[in-house]
């Protein structure tokens, strides 16, 4: 069984991360993951306007609410007619 442990670090010298307050009996063979954080603070809008195709997705899609063409869906009925 795989189990698993989330946990933010700082990478300290030479690279260095330690975790704390973890499970893991000493000689435990693991696997380690290490997901990056962003430093630039680019927001999600930002982000799906630089393909060309989102950008026209999403501006046609701010024209047609400004228009009054919203479509409306309740999501319980939805739920109920499509499971």
């Amino acid at each position: 069984m795989i189990n698993s442990i989330k946990q933010k670090a700082i990478v300290g010298k030479n690279g260095k991360i330690e975790l704390s307050e973890t499970e893991l009996t000493e000689g435990s063979l693991v696997e380690v993951i290490v997901l990056v954080e962003s430093s630039d603070d680019e927001d999600e809008t930002e982000y799906l306007l630089r393909s060309p195709a989102n950008k026209k997705h999403l501006l046609d899609a701010l024209e047609n609410v400004k228009q009054g063409q919203v479509i409306s869906v309740d999501l319980d009925e939805y739920e109920k007619s499509h499971l």
